[in-house]
């Protein structure tokens, strides 16, 4: 069924699809640029416009720890955050994701400090991604409300019971507005429906034990659960975003590949620069140009098999990170591409573009050049520089 018609930025349509889930509980502590999500979701729960259990917290430690209880306690729960938030976090994030609590954090990326910025980059999220979390990164506000229903659904299935990441860009599209569709509340309520967990710490008759030391005789055993329930987790998040489709008319997977098919040369990205990426795709396309874009949307799991044969055809590929892995060797983005192509008897050359870090802008005449580039590493087989950091001042 079509949506209602609005205008809303990222926030705001982050704000809008928590109302109408309808969390038990929300914990949380203000982050620029994810504020307005709190700010507006707490005017909600002040208006009585959700039955939702607001918890002001001290700091954003608390705000998953206070979530992680509710969660543990048989609730539905929800926080927000961004960037040094998150980073706060990541102690919690772990256990979360251990504990197998479906906890589902909505989280406006943002540059890591120092020094101090509060734009955007995905340096905040990928500190976060081997902490057993789901991440879905967004292009646009409606792709964030879109997945945020999707993620409730997914992380509550009985095979998966993981914690999820649901990320926009800050600024890009946390604070700018376009048009998209939101569903009738009861539509959402109906999708997602009732929660029921599979245990809760405040039930007498079932008593159980969450966070128990574990030392040599089981904690690997509890590592290789988790692991696997990560590997459940593809299957899942491919079928609820065919049940989406089905259902809204939107349907996702876990990529979009943009005129692919037939490309010799393609990108690789993550969030809102696939905007702009597809824009110049389409005026190449008219040059007659054979490129194409492929813009992940799960990066948890990783969907290395699913990307190996998209990209198996290609004759080059430049993946584009928006963060640094600080490792002297680009972005994780292009670590986890090209190992995934390794394995395959005809692969595409890969270079890596670090770009875009605390907000610095990426236009149109910056990925065209990433394309000419390509152009050249597939007719010389050339990958000197193997990793270029576009648009940095020398």
């Amino acid at each position: 069924m079509a949506g209602r018609k609005v205008a809303k930025t990222g926030n705001e349509a982050m704000a809008e699809v928590m109302r109408q889930i309808n969390p038990d509980v929300v914990a949380a502590y203000p982050i620029t640029p994810a504020t307005e999500v709190v700010q507006i979701f707490s005017q909600f729960a002040a208006d009585g416009a959700v039955d939702t259990e607001f918890i002001a917290v001290e700091s954003e430690h608390s705000a998953l720890s206070a979530t992680m209880g509710a969660a543990a306690s048989g609730a539905r729960a929800m926080t927000v955050t961004s960037s040094q938030g998150l980073a706060l976090m990541y102690e919690m994030m772990y256990i979360a994701a251990a504990l197998r609590l479906p906890i589902v954090l909505p989280e406006v990326n943002r540059a890591l400090s120092a020094p101090i910025n509060i734009h955007c980059d995905h340096s905040d999220t990928m500190g976060a991604r081997d902490a057993g979390w789901i991440q879905i990164f967004s292009e646009n506000s409606q792709e964030a409300y879109d997945n945020i229903v999707q993620a409730v659904r997914i992380c509550e299935h009985p095979d998966v019971r993981l914690p999820a990441l649901v990320t926009t860009d800050g600024f890009i599209i946390s604070h700018c507005m376009e048009t998209m569709e939101i569903l009738g509340d009861a539509e959402v309520r109906d999708y997602v429906g009732p929660y029921t967990p599979a245990a809760s710490l405040l039930d007498p008759a079932a008593p159980h034990t969450l966070g128990a030391i574990d030392l040599q005789d089981y904690y690997f055993e509890h590592r290789r659960q988790l692991a696997e329930a990560m590997r459940q987790a593809k299957a899942r998040i491919v079928a609820v975003g065919k049940e989406f489709g089905a259902r809204f008319g939107r349907p996702y997977g876990l990529f979009e590949s943009y005129r692919l098919d037939d490309a010799e040369v393609g990108l690789v990205l993550l969030g809102s620069t696939a905007g702009t990426a597809k824009m110049v795709v389409d005026a190449l396309r008219a040059d007659g140009r054979k490129v194409g874009l492929l813009k992940l949307r799960v990066f948890r799991p990783f969907p290395y098999e699913e990307m190996a044969a998209a990209l198996s055809r290609l004759k080059a590929v430049a993946v584009m990170d928006r963060s640094d892995g600080l490792a002297g060797y680009g972005g994780p983005l292009f670590d986890h591409v090209r190992s995934a192509l390794f394995d395959l008897e005809r692969k595409p050359r890969v270079v890596d573009y670090v770009y875009g870090l605390g907000g610095r802008d990426i236009s149109l005449d910056d990925i065209r050049a990433v394309f000419d580039r390509l152009a050249a590493v597939a007719a010389t087989g050339r990958v000197d520089p193997l990793i270029t950091y576009l648009g940095v001042r020398d």
